[in-house]
C-alpha cells in the first residue's frame, strides 16, 4: 500500500488550443486559468491549491498577452501542501 504523504510527480502536455477561441488581448490570462483547470482535473485537486512556477508563467507570457503557446509540457508534483506546476526543459 503506498504512503499518502509521498510526493507523486506527474508530466503532462496541456493543450492550450482552446485559447484561440478567445479575443487576443485576454489568451495569456485563459491560458493559465486552463492550465489549473487541467491540473486540478488531473491531480483531483482544488485549483486554489495549485501553485504555478516563476519559469512556467514566464514561458505562457514569453510572447505576450497575444500569443501564448499552443501547448505546453508541465512538471506536476503532489504534496501535502497542494500541487507544484513547473515547466520541462
Amino acid at each position: 500500500m503506498a504512503e499518502d504523504n509521498k510526493a507523486t510527480e506527474q508530466i503532462y502536455t496541456i493543450p492550450l488550443r482552446e485559447v484561440k477561441d478567445y479575443p487576443r488581448w485576454k489568451r495569456g490570462n485563459k491560458a493559465i486559468k486552463v492550465i489549473r483547470a487541467y491540473l486540478s482535473r488531473h491531480m483531483k485537486v482544488d485549483e486554489d491549491k495549485i501553485k504555478i512556477s516563476a519559469g512556467l508563467n514566464e514561458s505562457v507570457w514569453e510572447r505576450g498577452i497575444e500569443k501564448p503557446p499552443s501547448r505546453i509540457r508541465v512538471k506536476a508534483v503532489r504534496s501535502d501542501e497542494g500541487v507544484t506546476a513547473e515547466i520541462v526543459e
